[in-house]
Parts: structure tokens; C-alpha cells; sequence
């Protein structure tokens, strides 16, 4: 199972992912997700499969997010209008996320991981 790994280094969040994912010899390929964010069509995959709300894929503690009123701006906004908006800057974008194609997770909890990436 190969997955894909969106993180933003300098992120503690992520390193802790990382570090989640190196603990159990998990194979990823990392993409940083400032450099090299998710095009609108990824997005609007990743919220289909996590099967969370769009509004979930925002990083609401990011400074970006407050700076650009982005609250306001998707409080009406359709899932299409949000995917736009977060494929427009990584920063954005809640991270870690994680898929194999097939699952996706957002941000990292351990109890996820444990049930969404450890082989049974």
C-alpha cells in the first residue's frame, strides 16, 4: 500500500505523522503541500473519499485563514467554490493528508492512523 503524504515540514503536526508513519515502516511519497498543493480535481477526491465536510480541509488555525477572512468567505460557499479556494494556496490546507487512493485522512490522530493505515 503505497500512499501519498501531503505535509509542510516546518508543520509539528506533520512531523509527528511523519514519524507515525517511519515507526511502522509505512512507504509514502511525500509532496509538500505548499510547493506542490492539491489541484481542485485532488481535492474535490480527497473530501469525497474522507467523507467529511469540505469546511474540515481548511487549516482554521493557519494565519492565512484569519488574515483572508476565510470564515466569512466559506460560511455559503458550495464544496466546488471551497476546493477552488484551498487548491489556490497549500497554506491553506489542513495537514497532514494522507491517501492511498482509495481512504483519506486529514490531520493526524493516532487512533486514526492506527485504524486507517496499519495493515490488519
Amino acid at each position: 500500500m503505497a500512499l501519498t503524504f501531503y505535509w509542510y515540514p516546518k508543520c509539528g503536526t506533520c512531523q509527528k505523522a511523519k514519524k507515525w508513519l517511519d515507526n511502522h515502516d509505512i512507504a509514502y511519497t511525500d509532496v509538500h503541500i505548499v510547493d506542490a498543493p492539491p489541484t481542485k480535481e485532488q481535492l474535490l477526491d480527497f473530501i469525497a473519499k474522507s467523507g467529511l465536510p469540505a469546511k474540515k480541509f481548511f487549516n482554521t488555525s493557519g494565519k492565512k485563514y484569519r488574515e483572508q477572512n476565510i470564515k466569512d468567505k466559506i460560511k455559503d460557499a458550495s464544496t466546488e467554490e471551497m476546493a477552488e479556494l484551498l487548491a489556490s494556496d497549500g497554506m491553506l490546507i489542513k495537514r497532514p493528508i494522507i491517501t492511498d487512493g482509495e481512504k483519506v485522512t486529514v490531520g493526524f490522530k493516532e487512533e486514526t492512523f492506527n485504524e486507517y493505515w496499519l495493515e490488519k
